[in-house]
C-alpha cells in the first residue's frame, strides 16, 4: 500500500477572510486528500466585500520561505496565485528551475473579483515572459484573456481555438478558458485546449449563489491536487471541476453583520 501522501505547495496571497488565496488553496488541497505547504505573496484586508488594503511581502523572507521548505521537502504539484509584483515572479520562476517543480498550475489573477489591481504591469509582462512557458497549465477567466491579448471576447465556443492560438503563441502549454464570465445564462462551460489544439469541454449548470469569491483558487488548486496524484491533466480539470460545482451547490451559509443589519449569505464554499 502506497502510503505517500501528495504535496501540493501554494504561492498565493493571504486572505483574513479565508474565502481565496492559500486559505482556501490549503482547505481544497486538504479536502481532496493532499497537505498543503504554503508561501503567502502578500498580506491583505479582505472580506466578503472585496479588498481593501495589501501589503506585498518582503522579498528577502519570501525568498528565505521558499528556499528553506523546498530544501526540506519535495512538493508534487505546486499552485500558484497572486504574485504581486515583479520581484515576486521573478524569484518564482529562479525557485521553479532550482528546484525543477512539475504539475504546476497558474491562476493568471490579475485583478480582485471587487476590482482592485492584484498584479504590477511590469509583474504581468515578466509573467508572459518567463512563467507562461514554465507551467503546465494556465486558468485565465475571459476578463484575464481580454487584458493579456488586449482583446474583446465575449465568451462564444467559437472563440476557443482563436484565444487558445494567441496563448500558444506566448508559449502556453495548456489553456483552461474559463467559462464563468460567458455569455451562457444556463451553463458554465470551461474549455481545456492543448498545443496540439485538442479541445476538451467541461459544463455544469449554473449554481445560484450569492458570492463567487475564490472559485478560481478552489478550482486550480484542486486541479494541481489532482496532477499530484498522478492524474492526467484532462482528468485532474474533469475532477476538479466536479469539484467546485458540488462545493458551491453545497456551500454553507454564515452570517454577516453590515452596519448592524443581519444578513445571510451562502458562503463558503469550504
Amino acid at each position: 500500500m502506497n502510503k505517500h501522501t501528495p504535496t501540493i505547495l501554494t504561492i498565493a496571497g493571504l486572505d483574513p477572510y479565508g474565502g481565496a488565496g492559500i486559505q482556501v488553496d490549503s482547505k481544497t488541497i486538504h479536502a481532496l486528500g493532499g497537505y498543503a505547504f504554503s508561501v503567502p505573496t502578500a498580506l491583505t484586508a479582505q472580506s466578503s466585500t472585496g479588498v481593501k488594503g495589501l501589503l506585498n511581502t518582503e522579498l528577502n523572507i519570501f525568498k528565505e520561505q521558499l528556499s528553506v521548505l523546498l530544501d526540506d521537502v519535495k512538493v508534487d504539484a505546486l499552485k500558484l496565485g497572486m504574485l504581486a509584483d515583479e520581484e515576486i515572479v521573478s524569484v518564482v520562476v529562479q525557485t521553479i528551475d532550482r528546484y525543477e517543480l512539475k504539475n504546476i498550475v497558474l491562476d493568471t489573477i490579475l485583478v480582485s473579483s471587487s476590482g482592485r489591481e492584484l498584479l504590477s504591469a511590469k509583474a504581468k509582462e515578466l509573467m508572459v515572459e518567463e512563467l507562461f512557458p514554465r507551467v503546465e497549465l494556465i486558468t485565465p477567466n475571459l476578463l484575464e484573456i481580454n487584458s493579456f491579448l488586449d482583446a474583446s471576447f465575449v465568451g462564444k465556443r467559437s472563440e476557443v481555438e482563436e484565444i487558445a492560438s494567441a496563448f500558444f503563441a506566448l508559449g502556453v502549454k495548456n489553456i483552461l478558458i474559463k467559462g464563468g464570465h460567458s455569455l451562457d445564462e444556463n451553463m458554465a462551460t470551461d474549455y481545456l485546449v492543448s498545443n496540439s489544439f485538442e479541445v476538451s469541454s467541461f459544463s455544469s449548470p449554473r449554481v445560484e449563489t450569492s458570492h463567487t469569491h475564490g472559485t478560481g483558487c478552489v478550482l486550480s488548486s484542486a486541479i494541481a491536487t489532482f496532477l499530484s496524484k498522478g492524474e492526467t491533466l484532462q482528468k485532474s480539470v474533469e475532477l476538479a471541476k466536479d469539484f467546485l460545482t458540488k462545493r458551491l451547490e453545497l456551500s454553507s451559509s454564515i452570517k454577516f453583520n453590515y452596519i448592524n443589519k443581519n444578513i445571510i449569505r451562502k458562503e463558503p464554499l469550504l
